[in-house]
């Protein structure tokens, strides 16, 4: 199996091989986001975009904000409903974001962008635009090219595209490498590769993991205004 194959409503399902266990799902706001939130970077009408399971949305609501989170996967929104009933989910296209125009002052893609064809990430940003006010802000975590070979990443993302695609529209203010955590320890994270390949791991050491077990994977984290 290509990791670039897989359809991401069986996966909610848990119909493919890796079961229910998903890298990116914490069962918690990432880290990363709350180090945002904590910095003041999220304000007025807040986009979530493939917001998975909703708890970065479920986050962001309970500090006051008013969130929408979509995402294409039915079986994601229909379970984020569940655990986050007081937040606005919806299964939305993030590549043409029909019927959002000119909605949002806030964007967070949390690691969305890196699972997008190259064509698909410059109808996306596209989509972005139209759906934001001038002036709204977007923050974005995607796989950088740091992510070691054997890790199960659909693109990785270089500095160089980032600066392309997103730049186009946006004024980039912040391009800076940090760490993204996610749900696995090192040896759930062996497990998956050899699942979803269907062969042993290449090279997966110098990961670092967090106090928790949990890998962290190299990413960039991106800040931009619309124009």
């Amino acid at each position: 199996m290509d990791v670039q194959d897989i359809d991401f409503e069986e996966l909610y399902r848990g119909s493919t091989p890796i079961g229910r266990k998903m890298p990116w799902d914490l069962g918690a706001p990432q880290p990363a986001v709350v180090a945002l939130a904590d910095a003041g970077g999220f304000t007025g009408d807040v986009l979530d975009i493939g917001c998975g399971l909703g708890d970065n949305s479920a986050f962001l609501a309970s500090r006051g904000l008013h969130v929408t989170g979509l995402d294409g996967a039915p079986s994601a929104v229909e379970q984020a409903r569940t655990r986050a009933p007081g937040v606005t989910f919806a299964v939305a296209d993030a590549t043409k974001l029909e019927g959002y125009e000119g909605r949002f002052d806030t964007v967070l893609d949390s690691a969305l962008y890196h699972c997008l064809s190259e064509d698909q990430r410059r109808e996306y940003l596209a989509a972005l635009t139209r759906a934001t006010r001038p002036g709204a802000t977007l923050h974005l975590f995607a796989f950088s090219e740091e992510v070691p070979a054997g890790f199960p990443a659909p693109y990785l993302i270089s500095e160089a595209n980032l600066r392309e695609t997103v730049g186009r529209d946006w004024t980039i203010e912040r391009l800076e490498p940090t760490l993204y955590t996610t749900s696995m320890t090192p040896e759930e994270l062996r497990q998956s590769v050899r699942v979803v390949l269907g062969e042993e791991p290449a090279d997966l050491t110098g990961l670092a993991t967090d106090a928790d077990g949990r890998v962290l994977v190299p990413v960039w984290q991106l800040n931009a205004v619309r124009r």
